[in-house]
């Protein structure tokens, strides 16, 4: 009978063997290479896609215990357009690039660290371990990046919406959380957020490793036009919308500035559920599948080229 430890393995295999690997096996990419080219699409991307973003999370909020504002997403977009002109749509924009570029990249550092210690003797990383390895990525990004980032820009943008706006700015919103609430005041929702960052990365890379095994079979340093690395993407992004949206539904609400009304995760999950119906979970499921397909597959488009660019200028073999 195998050894259950044999799976494991590869996370423990000294870096040195690789030395040892055949010469035809595919090339490893650095963390380090995958850090600046992670931050670098998180930053490009969050400016294309934003104005779903907020939209998304605008319907999130617009909570149906009260006279609902909006009647839909056209609705949303107009009565901000209306108020605000069309740069209302960007409103925010600044707390999300601040976290994105380092979300991007410590996910794709760290998926790489640890991809590149699973990987087998070819340079193949098989589903199960790039779902494992996904995961990892997603929760270190929470820990780090995610969490503080997203409280500041839901109560950021909850704030801009409100008859009278406290917050000037990023950094003065930053200030007043953290003076009103501490540093604690930036980590609401923190359970939520690592289910759902978790879940969300490791159901991307279990797609996208599955979807790139299946097309470049046995050649691991077979080239990949980057439209199909975009599809492969949006896919892979469609795929996680599906399966965690009511963590991301939930994590929204925990991190309004009006999350003091519930007293855990499970609690706002339960009064959700008790007092909007299961539908609720689902709110806002349309702007966020346009915004993660297009995200998913400009990252990691932009991603692919940049760590390209990055191997011709940047030796680490």
């Amino acid at each position: 009978m195998q050894d259950p430890s044999a799976f494991f393995s590869p996370f423990c295999r000294p870096r040195c063997l690789a030395a040892a690997a055949p010469a035809g096996r595919a090339k490893l990419t650095h963390p380090g290479k995958a850090i600046l080219a992670g931050g670098i699409a998180g930053g490009i991307e969050i400016c294309i896609t934003f104005p779903t973003e907020y939209v998304k999370t605008q319907l999130q909020l617009d909570e149906k215990a009260n006279p609902p504002k909006y009647k839909g997403i056209g609705d949303c977009v107009k009565q901000t357009v209306q108020s605000h002109g069309v740069k209302g749509l960007y409103r925010g924009l600044s707390s999300l690039l601040y976290g994105s570029i380092p979300k991007s990249a410590v996910r794709f550092g760290m998926f790489e660290y640890l991809s590149n210690r699973a990987k087998d003797e070819n340079g193949r990383l098989d589903s199960t371990r790039g779902l494992l390895c996904g995961l990892g990525a997603g929760v270190m990004e929470a820990v780090l990046v995610v969490c503080p980032m997203e409280t500041v820009k839901v109560k950021f943008i909850h704030d801009q919406t409100s008859a009278n706006p406290q917050y000037k700015g990023f950094f003065h919103g930053v200030r007043e959380i953290v003076r009103s609430e501490g540093l604690r005041g930036t980590y609401q929702g923190l359970t939520a957020t690592v289910l759902k960052q978790g879940s969300n990365q490791a159901i991307r890379f279990f797609v996208m490793t599955s979807l790139k095994n299946w097309y470049k079979g046995d050649d691991q340093n077979k080239s990949m036009n980057p439209m199909v690395t975009g599809a492969f993407g949006a896919i892979a992004g469609a795929a996680s919308v599906f399966g965690n949206t009511p963590l991301d539904v939930i994590k929204t609400r925990m991190q309004g500035l009006e999350a003091h009304k519930y007293k855990s995760t499970l609690d706002c999950a339960l009064k959700i559920l008790k007092y909007e119906g299961l539908k609720a979970f689902y709110k806002g499921t349309v702007p966020r599948l346009g915004r993660v397909c297009l995200d998913v597959a400009i990252v990691f488009i932009i991603y692919e080229e940049v760590v390209k660019a990055l191997n011709i200028v940047w030796k680490t073999e």
